[in-house]
């Protein structure tokens, strides 16, 4: 079965000559600004493994930029999504009541770790609309207007998470973006200012918070703090427990909500349903979730959740949309639940993720080019520079990295504010014999490329 398959380029060149068509085509009728550095098309996928027109196998470690945690084409959601649209593909839920959206909203109220005795959830579509509507949703609960977020945070590209992502390259050309945002410096460790140990910088982070009600908008004026607790487009950086917790005491004693972003990080990746399960462990759990890639396999949906005196502060007709909670991804959503718990994906996070961290420790030794590796469970990055003593990025490297490794059959993608992260976002029901492919096909490409 393709699933079980490994990467395997059969072509002379890449794109294949069916392949280059389907790019050909997608260069005349495509904006250039969707832009596409992979000569990859997909004909057909299972588990980890792409397979092109021309019959070249792709390992795939991006997985939809995170959606595919239970692989491409999982059987038991092609069921569940067959199954579901010979009943009906879609009904408003401000119009008819679907059952699959009552159910899968009561198992993932049940499973979150926010803040409360009883949970709420309401389904959009995308990640930028869960991260707005769970700041819509704070704004409504404190009846405050201000926000704070991140350095490195990525929460999409609406006008107002665009206004809330840090790199303003995903702005570019946008105007006047929309007020009410303040941002404070995530704890990016292994850039913290020379000469300061990890335990000192935890405080010096912390400060940034608290700067942000001197310097931009009174505490009482602050709606939510949104934090991601590993940051994605960011560079796959997570928030030290240390921090979450002074952050938690500072929304205590301020009225401000705690919302973490789960987009990404979030339906195993981090070896827990969500990541911010770990907070919880640590006396910190947020108020408001926000979550969506893996929550349904690739059929689009994302969720907010938040304790009921929280979801019901909202005035009617403030939140909600067409699709939200459409019938065929609430079906795939309810089928992902159960394929996390009963293949052990969450184990199977972790064991993946001490597997890569080992042997990405070991390149960190071995070669100059490797800086900094970090992570949570299977959602681990490495950080490239052009020398361990400079620390001075390396984007170039990275890219060369991320096509020649392309070339070999295996698809990597690159993150962080100066792009030379490699990020590892590969489906957790990879095989062990896949995993060592990849990690080899990896190898490879450093060490050519570093030369």
């Amino acid at each position: 079965m393709l699933k079980d398959e490994l990467p395997c380029i059969i072509t002379k060149e890449l794109p294949g000559p069916k392949a280059a068509q389907v790019i050909k085509r997608r260069a005349a009728s495509v904006p250039d600004a969707i832009r596409c550095i992979y000569p990859c098309v997909i004909e057909k996928a299972q588990g980890a493994i792409i397979e092109d027109p021309d019959g070249n196998r792709f390992l795939d470690w991006v997985g939809g930029v995170g959606v595919l945690n239970v692989g491409h084409s999982h059987p038991a959601l092609v069921k569940a999504v067959q199954e579901q649209a010979e009943k009906y593909f879609h009904g408003m839920f401000n119009i008819v009541t679907h059952e699959g959206y009552v159910s899968l909203a009561e198992k993932l109220g049940a499973r979150v770790p926010v803040r409360g005795e009883h949970n709420k959830v309401m389904f959009a579509n995308s990640g930028a609309e869960a991260d707005e509507n769970a700041v819509k949703i704070a704004k409504a609960f404190t009846g405050r207007s201000n926000i704070i977020v991140m350095s490195g945070a990525f929460h999409g590209r609406t006008l107002l998470t665009m206004a809330m992502t840090s790199k303003k390259a995903y702005a570019k050309g946008q105007g006047q973006l929309p007020g009410g945002i303040f941002r404070a410096e995530f704890p990016y460790l292994y850039r913290r200012p020379e000469g300061m140990s990890e335990a000192g910088a935890i405080p010096y982070y912390v400060k940034k918070i608290t700067d942000v009600f001197e310097e931009c908008a009174e505490a009482s004026s602050i709606a939510a703090v949104v934090i991601e607790p590993v940051q994605g487009e960011g560079g796959f950086i997570p928030a030290p427990i240390e921090y979450v917790q002074a952050i938690r005491k500072i929304c205590d004693e301020n009225g401000i909500l705690l919302v973490a972003d789960e987009v990404q990080c979030g339906y195993g990746r981090s070896g827990r349903l969500f990541a911010s399960e770990y907070w919880k462990d640590a006396g910190c759990a947020p108020d408001i979730i926000a979550s969506a890639k893996s929550i349904a396999g690739g059929v689009p949906l994302s969720a907010v959740i938040a304790r009921d005196e929280i979801m019901d502060s909202v005035p009617g007709g403030v939140i909600g949309g067409t699709y939200g909670g459409n019938a065929l991804a609430c079906a795939a959503g309810l089928k992902v639940l159960d394929v996390i718990d009963e293949e052990k994906l969450l184990d199977r996070a972790n064991e993946i993720g001490a597997k890569c961290l080992s042997r990405f420790s070991k390149w960190k030794e071995k070669y100059e080019c490797v800086g900094d590796v970090r992570g949570l469970g299977a959602m681990i990055g490495i950080e490239f520079v052009k020398s361990k003593a400079s620390k001075e990025p390396a984007p170039q490297l990275v890219s060369s990295i991320i096509q020649y490794a392309a070339s070999r059959g295996l698809l990597m993608e690159n993150a962080g504010t100066y792009n030379n992260v490699i990020r590892f976002l590969a489906p957790l029901v990879m095989t062990d014999a896949q995993l060592e492919a990849g990690l080899n096909i990896y190898e490879e490409a450093i060490a050519h490329c570093s030369k």
